[in-house]
């Protein structure tokens, strides 16, 4: 006698594809976690402890952090400004905080001497290079040393700029947007621009 053969049931198929749609949702939590862990790491290990380094720096010694030769920047005299120096290019700051006994931050491209960290976004991956440098605030509008870091993934300046301000606004606040006053989603400099769309922006951070 031939056995009908039975064929799935809707619930069963339903069942199915719920516990298929659970798996899937559980990767990418998981996927965002990750990704989440990632950007901490680079927040906590490079751009804070740069901003870290150049206070306990000016703590210990009384002087600004790449501001005139004697303290790793440009100019033969001090003014209390950053000479906006390059930061993967020269060794010569970190060769002062190694002789002060101060760590200088790591980052994930060895040749840069800590001073650029390839940071990956959901969008784009990019060489991010950090400078010490007295930069001009166009919403502020007055000068201060600030860490100025070309490149970075727009998501993730999103990021940080939370972490650091409690608030995504690229206009105010400690971490910004550079310049200050660009332009975002809607047209308003209060607002950060579209990351699937600009994925990257240079950014400040004040020291």
């Amino acid at each position: 006698m031939q056995m009908k053969k039975r064929g799935f049931t809707l619930i069963e198929l339903s069942v199915v594809l719920i516990i298929i749609g659970l798996i899937i949702g559980g990767v990418m939590k998981g996927k965002d976690l990750i990704n989440s862990a990632d950007q901490k790491k680079v927040y906590n290990t490079w751009i804070k402890q740069w901003q870290a380094t150049f206070n306990a720096y000016q703590d210990k010694t009384g002087n600004i952090l790449g501001d005139g030769k004697a303290n790793g920047g440009r100019r033969a005299t001090t003014d209390g400004k950053c000479d906006n120096v390059r930061l993967d290019n020269s060794k010569k700051v970190q060769d002062i905080l190694k002789a002060m006994g101060l760590d200088v931050p790591t980052s994930n491209i060895a040749k840069s001497n800590g001073g650029a960290y390839t940071i990956k976004g959901k969008y784009t991956s990019n060489y991010a290079r950090a400078y010490l440098y007295w930069l001009y605030s166009h919403t502020d509008r007055i000068y201060k040393n600030r860490l100025y870091i070309t490149g970075m993934p727009t998501d993730v300046a999103i990021a940080f700029d939370t972490m650091t301000d409690g608030q995504m606004n690229p206009s105010a606040g400690a971490f910004r947007r550079y310049p200050d006053n660009a332009k975002g989603v809607g047209g308003k400099s209060t607002a950060w621009p579209d990351a699937s769309k600009t994925k990257t922006v240079n950014v400040s951070l004040e020291l």
